[in-house]
């Protein structure tokens, strides 16, 4: 049986005020939902904050992005070491902002994935398809490549320790979504996909929905056999959103 995780990805939002105030106000939601992984995102620089705050309360966190590098002239980078350092349990890799603002490839994606989980972290692979790609029909080709870049290079067994996040491009921060039902028939075939590489792998897997979550709909979402929680943008920004989010996974 998977456990279900949900995690919140504050993306570029936050101040030392609303961190605290965020974090204190997530602890008791946390500590209720005793069925579901909590866990968060913040901005790197908030990270030290973050730590001192969860405390011993059952709140991961982890970064939005990490380097492939683990240390040296790599001014502006965030080494999956020093993530550790700062108790992270997760970071992102692949986020659709990552690949559109920074031109981040298939192929850098899996080289950070691989980064990231040789140096103790947990890979949160973000993969989805844009607008123009599922008015195309090629939803289904386009999260297996991107998938596949990562199986190229660090092989299925990857995400025997790895968590799955599919985002589809044009439902985040845009207020659309994709059914339960549009977003099961995804899930499945990901999983299905990754079965027909290894079964074992494919039924342990974590596969987060992403893209506009909201407690309204989270129910559900996690209603459906192949969405095992959720990654949540905005809502994530809300304790009393998240909170209701983390008690529909429960």
């Amino acid at each position: 049986m998977r456990t279900p995780l949900v995690m919140g990805n504050w993306k570029l939002n936050g101040t030392k005020d609303s961190v605290t105030a965020l974090v204190n106000g997530l602890i008791e939601p946390a500590k209720a939902a005793t069925g579901v992984q909590t866990a968060i995102c913040p901005p790197v620089v908030f990270l030290g904050q973050v730590e001192a705050l969860v405390g011993d309360a059952p709140i991961a966190y982890g970064a939005q992005d990490a380097s492939v590098n683990t240390s040296g002239a790599f001014t502006g980078e965030n080494s999956p070491v020093m993530l550790k350092e700062f108790g992270c349990t997760y970071s992102l890799v692949g986020h659709s902002e990552r690949r559109q603002y920074h031109n981040e490839t298939d192929e850098v994606v899996a080289a950070k994935f691989k980064a990231i989980q040789e140096n103790g972290l947990v890979p949160v692979l973000c993969i989805g398809e844009t607008l123009e790609e599922n008015e195309a029909g090629k939803t289904e080709a386009v999260v297996e490549t991107q998938l596949k870049a990562v199986i190229d290079l660090c092989g299925v067994e990857a995400f025997e320790n790895a968590v799955i996040a599919y985002e589809p491009v044009w439902a985040i921060g845009t207020g659309k979504s994709a059914t339960s039902e549009q977003a099961q028939a995804v899930h499945a075939h990901i999983r299905g996909w990754l079965a027909s590489q290894n079964a074992s792998v494919a039924e342990k897997v974590q596969i987060l929905y992403g893209g506009s979550v909201k407690a309204a709909t989270a129910k559900e979402l996690f209603s459906q056999a192949d969405i095992d929680g959720a990654l949540v943008g905005g809502a994530s920004l809300l304790a009393d959103e998240f909170g209701a989010i983390i008690a529909a996974a429960n």
